[in-house]
């Protein structure tokens, strides 16, 4: 649940901007009890407070790319990163096991064009101080928080939560899902784009038999929507998202959709996830937790 803080767009470092950095980050401290870190340089000062799940060791944050040009802070998790850094072994030289550093590597190649690349639930800010320029990005439909905001004097502040901003500048807004923000263009555009967010698009779609192999879901179409059955890509959602190097638990609610999101954990949680199912996980029995009220 990490959390991300600061101020970007800064004329000149002050002591003064870097105390006001760190008292934002103080205001999420609750959601990283693992780590704090900051950097502040050029016309950028980012902060993270981190909850450890993918690598505790040598992950802290911010992360930066091998010749310390760029730097980044993340709130989330990146699910096909270990399909990112087999694709760049030997062209970029990683310095954590953290799944988010791939950003850097992608980064590095393609600019900011890299978002589709991405599997996972994000919101980051990756400062160029080569170039002196920031992308802001946040997942599809928004599950990590973000909110942006400027001061009078053209300063923009993000973070995790809105009380992270509140008194240190003078408009703020939600940071809007599945959008980026780019230094040199000045304004949130939106970046994730489907053709099934259109009526139109998936009038008449129906979903595929459960005994259905996931060949013939990927096979089979609908005008021009590819379908999956419901029941396929659920388990794998919760297959891929079990990745961790930290025990984890279920939150069971009493609801049906906890109960499911349980169920599918539990059928995959002997295993672990970052070998593929070929080795035993560290903590094979899966936790549940409920609140009664």
């Amino acid at each position: 649940m990490c959390g991300i803080a600061g101020i970007l767009n800064i004329k000149s470092q002050t002591k003064e901007l870097r105390d006001k950095a760190l008292k934002m980050a103080q205001k999420i401290r609750h959601r990283g009890p693992d780590w704090s870190g900051i950097y502040v340089g050029g016309s950028a000062i980012l902060a993270h407070e981190r909850l450890s799940i993918v690598d505790p060791q040598s992950g802290g944050q911010p992360l930066y790319s091998p010749d310390r040009k760029q730097v980044l802070a993340v709130n989330g998790e990146i699910y096909n990163h270990r399909d990112i850094r087999a694709k760049y072994a030997g062209k970029y030289d990683f310095q954590t096991g953290s799944d988010c550093e791939v950003i850097l590597a992608l980064y590095k190649e393609k600019g900011i064009h890299f978002l589709e690349d991405i599997s996972g639930i994000f919101a980051f800010v990756l400062y160029d101080e080569e170039r002196d320029e920031f992308l802001i990005a946040r997942d599809p439909i928004g599950v990590i928080p973000l909110y942006i905001g400027k001061d009078k004097d053209g300063k923009i502040y993000f973070g995790s939560e809105l009380k992270a901003l509140e008194g240190f500048c003078d408009e703020y807004e939600v940071f809007l899902p599945g959008h980026y923000f780019y230094s040199k263009e000045g304004k949130m555009k939106r970046w994730y784009s489907r053709d099934w967010t259109d009526y139109e698009a998936v009038k008449g779609y129906e979903t595929i038999e459960d005994d259905k192999t996931v060949k013939d879901c990927e096979a089979a179409k609908t005008d021009s929507v590819q379908t999956r059955d419901v029941k396929i890509a659920l388990e794998d959602a919760v297959h891929r998202q079990l990745m961790s190097d930290v025990p984890y638990g279920v939150l069971l609610s009493g609801g049906l959709d906890s109960s499911v999101i349980s169920a599918i954990a539990k059928k995959y949680a002997a295993k672990r996830i970052e070998t593929d199912g070929a080795s035993d996980a560290w903590w094979p029995q899966l936790h549940s937790f409920a609140i009664g009220l």
